[in-house]
């Protein structure tokens, strides 16, 4: 079918109710090009200290119902042909209307779904597409609202290909060639029953045709019919994480010799293996996953989904030194997926956060039973092609897990998957305590001797040993045998402790960290790597995001503070326990993962916030210290300091303005970190790695010094108009030599001028209560990011101006484009 972008031209305004409209009560609509995140702009509020009905769940802002319309004409030549809106994403209860009638829905907020439309068409005048979208009390995170994902129109013969009906699979692979297996489904909603031609053809990376084939394929009415046809590549490129080679399937289908439609597909040539003693393979080869978790949201653009943004996404990510992808917790955008294939990061997708048992007032477990089956139906068919797709999850925490009526639930879910799509894997992230809650306070009473309540309490005061120590126990062993027993591989949160004693306990049963505490990773890897049944571990997060606010923030105890709570209250913003703050900066949590993975052999610094030495450390196990890489600290000459130096090397040296704090133990035996006691004075930090007394690797950290001045930079000098294209300009205050000014934050207002607009403008701040859609920003540790949209080809310039700084300005160039 012809795939036309239906993101331009929209409406949209919070739904009011029409017989309120009638007495006067009118909202004005909005101009919007989609994707949209109808949240994000929304102001969020505390009353009396208490947050909104959405909480911090939702970063305190404020839910409700969007209505979006949108008025577009059909050309009269087009009448008989089928017409199709494709929604890829709509958070949530989306209910399309066309031309008043109602047309189709969709609860699930992270499904593709599609509507027929052409019934409802006045062909050659003007139509209108409604669409209600709702986000209220829903969610344990931050959602958006809206129309978030790329809309398009699809227009098509009555016999044509189904939309996303050529299926690839490679059943066999050796050196010398490949078995490419493409299954196109041809429709045929004409009154006759036709024949025509389907031409297969595969193209390498290049677009030089290396296999071809044609079939003829009779459709009847109403009745699909499926083309198979198996095609043999020479000498393929395998598709792997170091080497993620792309072919690409052109169906064609034929009517006497004239061509009535096309369709292609991208797709890799790689196997999988799976066993207890090698692992996890991917072409023969073991590989283990250094996974991240990551929810939908990107920071200053919200929910809105740009394929720019989930690019370089998952570049920085992959830069981190992370090669796959948990997308937590639900279907990944195709977006992501797509960027996911080109630059080699392995992805699990994930089906839902909940089933039949709510985590929120108005979850999607009141929609599970009905439309699970249609929901998981849409996953597939949005994965099937891609190589980097190797695992399906059915679910996050699911309650249900520890009893038998939940292990029916997932073995329905899981053989539903395996319907689908035989050639991957299927596992469900189980938290062996949740899962035993209900028997908890008895379990405890048992340990530890204790009245009622009382076990529960002394538990939870340290969440990351409790979760550990009840997963491992006997009775999480066996509750959850069963709903293990449905899976390939057994996704655990939070389980290191069952690791171990699995590997005796269930000799067949493999293990993916599923979500696991950022603070344990070298324990943690050190399973991953002795274990053949252990294939991996994935940090939460990889990303931060909005939402469940403050469960990564630093905390001390104080007399104002004496039980520090798992999340913060309004204005907190971010979770705060990302490796990669939501403006795509590392932060020192990062490079000490990249040193315990083995992927950097140099020393990382960083330094504890002076402020705060000597406090009583009150973080939980989401939390990093508060430390970051600056040797700035104005104000604080001569006071007590802490460095931390992250080194793979036995020791590390750190010296101050060339003077020697001596050398300190380092390495996997020391949990690859030292501390070195000193006090601020302005100069430069040096640290160096020695293994067996030979110096393996230097870094140094030098404080900023004179006028502040503002710089901008954008990510990349010339970008496209195509739809999902962006530039993101980076705004950072730095001396006169290029060194960080991270002490020295002010507000930075930015101009957007030529052939885009301002989309986005943000920063790290994990509490402010400065909007993403203000044109003015306070920088957070001396940097904040701006993210341009093109509007069309030509220049976008963007003018930054600070006080005390000269302005700074970047000037992009937008040439036309087609999105890949």
């Amino acid at each position: 079918m012809i795939r036309l972008s239906f993101n331009d031209g929209w409406r949209t305004r919070p739904k009011v109710n029409p017989f309120a409209e009638l007495g006067g009560a009118s909202v004005p609509f909005e101009e919007v090009t989609l994707p949209h995140d109808a949240m994000i702009g929304r102001r969020r509020v505390a009353q009396d200290g208490e947050a909104t009905m959405e909480g911090g769940a939702g970063a305190y802002f404020p839910g409700g119902v969007f209505d979006y319309r949108k008025t577009f004409s059909v050309p009269e030549e087009h009448r008989g042909k089928r017409v199709v809106l494709e929604f890829e994403g709509v958070y949530r209860d989306a209910t399309v209307y066309v031309n008043g009638d109602y047309a189709g829905q969709r609860p699930y907020g992270y499904s593709l779904f599609r509507v027929g439309i052409d019934r409802f068409l006045r062909f050659g005048q003007d139509n209108e597409i409604r669409v209600e979208a709702r986000g209220h009390r829903d969610s344990r995170w931050y959602t958006g609202a809206g129309v978030y994902r790329d809309t398009w129109l699809l227009i098509g013969e009555p016999v044509r290909v189904s939309p996303g009906g050529v299926r690839i699979t490679t059943p066999e692979i050796d050196a010398e060639g490949a078995v490419v297996e493409a299954a196109t489904t041809i429709e045929n909603d004409s009154m006759e029953i036709r024949t025509v031609d389907v031409v297969t053809e595969i193209r390498d990376a290049q677009g030089t045709a290396v296999a071809s084939d044609v079939s003829k394929v009779t459709v009847l009415p109403g009745e699909p019919a499926v083309s198979r046809r198996r095609l043999y590549v020479r000498e393929p490129s395998l598709w792997s994480p170091d080497s993620p080679a792309l072919y690409t399937a052109a169906v064609t289908v034929e009517d006497a010799g004239t061509q009535i439609d096309s369709e292609t597909a991208a797709f890799g040539i790689r196997s999988l293996g799976l066993d207890p003693v090698r692992g996890l393979r991917i072409n023969g080869r073991t590989v283990k996953l250094r996974g991240a978790c990551v929810h939908h949201d990107n920071g200053p653009l919200g929910a809105a989904t740009f394929a720019r943004a989930e690019e370089r996404r998952v570049r920085i990510l992959k830069d981190a030194g992370f090669n796959a992808i948990r997308m937590s917790h639900h279907p990944m955008s195709r977006a992501m997926l797509d960027a996911c294939d080109r630059l080699g990061v392995l992805v699990m997708d994930e089906a839902f956060d909940m089933w039949t048992s709510s985590k929120s007032d108005f979850d999607y477990s009141l929609s599970f039973p009905e439309w699970w089956e249609r929901d998981i139906e849409a996953m597939v068919a949005k994965d099937v092609n891609h190589p980097s797709v190797i695992f399906y999850s059915i679910g996050n925490e699911i309650p249900e897990t520890g009893s038998a009526a939940g292990a029916a639930w997932g073995r329905r879910l899981a053989e539903k998957v395996r319907a689908l799509d035989g050639t991957r894997y299927v596992t469900n992230g189980v938290n062996g305590m949740l899962a035993v809650m209900s028997d908890l306070a008895a379990m405890m009473r048992e340990k530890d001797g204790a009245e009622e309540g009382r076990g529960i309490n002394t538990m939870m005061a340290d969440v990351g040993d409790a979760m550990d120590r009840v997963s491992s126990s006997e009775l999480v062993t066996r509750r959850t045998a069963e709903s293990f027993g449905v899976l390939d591989v057994a996704g655990m949160n939070y389980s290191e402790g069952r690791y171990a004693q699995d590997r005796d306990l269930f000799p067949n049963r493999i293990i993916v960290g599923t979500e696991t505490f950022p603070t344990r990773i070298d324990g943690n890897w050190r399973l991953v790597r002795e274990h053949g049944h252990v294939i991996g571990d994935f940090t939460w997060t990889g990303w931060d995001y909005l939402g469940e606010v403050g469960i990564g923030r630093p905390q001390y105890l104080s007399p104002e503070n004496p039980r520090p709570g798992h999340t913060a209250p309004y204005p907190h913003l971010v979770a705060g326990c990302g490796d990669i703050d939501i403006t795509g900066f590392r932060r020192p949590a990062s490079y000490y993962r990249e040193i315990v993975f083995g992927l950097r052999t140099r020393p990382y610094v960083a330094v504890r916030r002076p402020e705060h030495h000597g406090k009583t450390w009150a973080g939980g196990p989401w939390t990093w210290s508060d430390a970051i890489s600056n040797w700035t600290w104005p104000g604080f000459e001569g006071s007590p300091v802490t460095v931390e130096v992250y080194g793979a090397a036995d020791e590390v040296e750190l010296l101050v303005n060339d003077r020697s704090l001596g050398r300190r133990p380092a390495g996997e035996e020391h949990r690859f970190r030292a501390e070195f006691d000193t006090v601020y004075e302005p100069g430069e930090l040096l640290a160096i790695a020695y293994q067996n007394g030979v110096e393996t690797g230097r870094s140094t950290v030098t404080s900023a010094d004179g006028a502040v001045r503002l710089h901008a930079e954008a990510d990349r000098p010339v970008i496209t108009a195509a739809a999902g294209d962006l530039a993101f300009v980076s705004l950072t205050l730095r001396d006169a030599g290029g060194t960080p000014h991270p002490m020295a934050d002010r507000p930075v207002r930015v101009e957007v001028s030529g052939d885009g607009v301002l989309q986005g403008f943000g920063t790290a701040a994990p509490s402010t209560e400065e909007g993403f859609d203000a044109t003015e920003r306070r920088t957070y540790e001396g940097r904040a990011l701006a993210v341009l949209r093109p509007t069309g080809p030509g220049k976008i310039r963007l003018l930054a101006s600070a006080p005390d700084c000269e302005p700074a300005e970047v000037l992009i160039t937008v040439e036309e484009g087609r999105r890949p």
